[in-house]
């Protein structure tokens, strides 16, 4: 029996199609596969060469070159083999899976779920990049470009009813075996080494050295590590909270954005680490002097609502890695915010994906730099990491209007004092045209 159903697929040059979970015979396989995916990510540890050298405990690790790639596992049963990420993207016919199926086959093996980083080997040699995968494995070109897909493998989470994903040093035995004659399927480069000195040896080779993208360290007692060098970002403030009790007076965090190509800004991160005690005064003075009005409300981890600045300051930061999917494969959608200059306020435009900043730490302020699409650009961030619908124009969301189901209001009388409750149901009838809205809501 075929897993897939081809016939409601969309079809591309050279026998690949893509398609979605309601393609796929076993639906439940996704579910597996957004476990995977979450249980990688509460596994691994980002940390910049210096945190490295302090947190990265001794013992001995596999260490892995990183490939800049989606994450896909392959699922294979009885000689046939397909893609799946946790978006619930399937895709199928693609060379390189017809050349996991017939090692698979040749080894015997029935079933097996391996997860990897689907990517493109260019014919130019250069290191790949996310943005080409994403491009190819979505909209191919012809069937040259399909055969430039590749899979390098990095762990086994089922073969033949046998999990491997906790055994590193099995697993990878494993891939070579099954792998180690194949061209388009692959295990991750990955040499053997003890402590954080091994890992940082590699380090130097494989991102210094020759520009890869960092380095996965996998111990089965230690833990997993991602080793990235950090990213700068030039970013626009447009926010800020001041801190609390005997911190009063001094900055806590700015919120900051990005410029989009239509002059809007987007919320992206807020930053509350790098400051001196003598900048975090001054800076706040500096920002109270610029507070506006904002149709649109944010809080901080403290639940704190920022006050909005006009738009004009430009920092710099520093961050350990961009992130523009959850683990179930959704996209991070960020508020985009309009400057209504002549009425001298925020309004909010509507939700539009983007991403997630980690670690982030201020560096300085940019002082030659205004904020503005060419100085804080959108593609600073897209260069790094593969943002859906990057080009979409934040045009304000048009939603159908809400129902008022239910309006009451009680009182009673308690110790001489007259007390009101008021309940308000409302059929927003807004959750299919926006995932911000609930079906209904009950306000008491």
């Amino acid at each position: 029996m075929k897993l897939v159903n081809t016939d409601k697929m969309k079809a591309y040059p050279g026998g690949y199609f893509t398609g979605t979970v309601d393609d796929f015979v076993e639906q439940g396989v996704l579910r597996i596969i957004r476990m995977r995916r979450r249980q990688l990510g509460q596994m691994t540890m980002a940390l910049d060469v210096e945190t490295a050298k302090r947190r990265i405990p001794d013992g001995p690790y596999q260490i892995s070159r990183k490939i800049d790639g989606e994450f896909t596992v392959l699922i294979y049963r009885d000689g046939e083999a397909y893609i799946m990420n946790p978006g619930g993207t399937v895709r199928a016919g693609a060379p390189f899976m017809a050349e996991a199926a017939a090692a698979l086959q040749d080894a015997g093996v029935k079933s097996a779920l391996i997860g990897g980083e689907l990517y493109v080997r260019k014919k130019d040699g250069t290191r790949p990049r996310v943005h080409d995968v994403v491009r190819v494995a979505r909209n191919p070109a012809d069937a040259d470009e399909v055969g430039q897909l590749r899979m390098g493998f990095f762990n086994i989470y089922d073969l033949d009813g046998v999990d491997l994903s906790m055994d590193y040093d099995t697993a990878l035995a494993k891939m070579r075996g099954l792998f180690g004659k194949t061209n388009r399927v692959h295990p991750v480069e990955t040499v053997s080494g003890d402590g954080s000195a091994a890992v940082l040896k590699q380090f130097n080779k494989w991102v210094l050295e020759e520009g890869e993208e960092g380095v996965v360290a996998r111990s089965p007692t230690a833990g997993v590590y991602k080793i990235k060098p950090r990213h700068s970002l030039d970013l626009a403030v447009i926010g800020f909270t001041e801190s609390l009790d005997d911190r009063a007076g001094m900055l806590h965090d700015l919120l900051l954005a990005v410029v989009r190509p239509s002059g809007n800004f987007q919320l992206i991160s807020r930053v509350g680490g790098g400051f001196s005690d003598e900048q975090r005064g001054s800076i706040l003075k500096q920002l109270q002097q610029r507070v506006v009005e904002s149709d649109f409300r944010e809080v901080n981890s403290d639940r704190v609502a920022y006050q909005m600045v006009s738009p004009g300051l430009v920092i710099e930061i520093e961050c350990l890695d961009l992130i523009s999917r959850t683990s179930r494969g959704n996209t991070i959608d960020k508020m985009v915010l309009e400057w209504n200059e002549e009425g001298s306020r925020w309004e909010g435009v509507r939700r539009l994906p983007l991403c997630s900043v980690l670690s982030p730490q201020f560096i300085r302020f940019r002082d030659d730099k205004k904020a503005s699409p060419d100085d804080i650009r959108l593609s600073q961030i897209s260069d790094i990491v593969d943002i859906p619908d990057i080009n979409r124009v934040a045009e304000e969301e048009v939603l159908p209007n809400a129902k008022i189901l239910k309006r009451l209001v009680a009182t009673k009388t308690l110790k001489g004092g007259l007390m009101v409750r008021k309940i308000l149901a409302i059929q927003t009838n807004k959750q299919d045209a926006s995932k911000d809205h609930p079906a209904f809501v009950l306000h008491v």
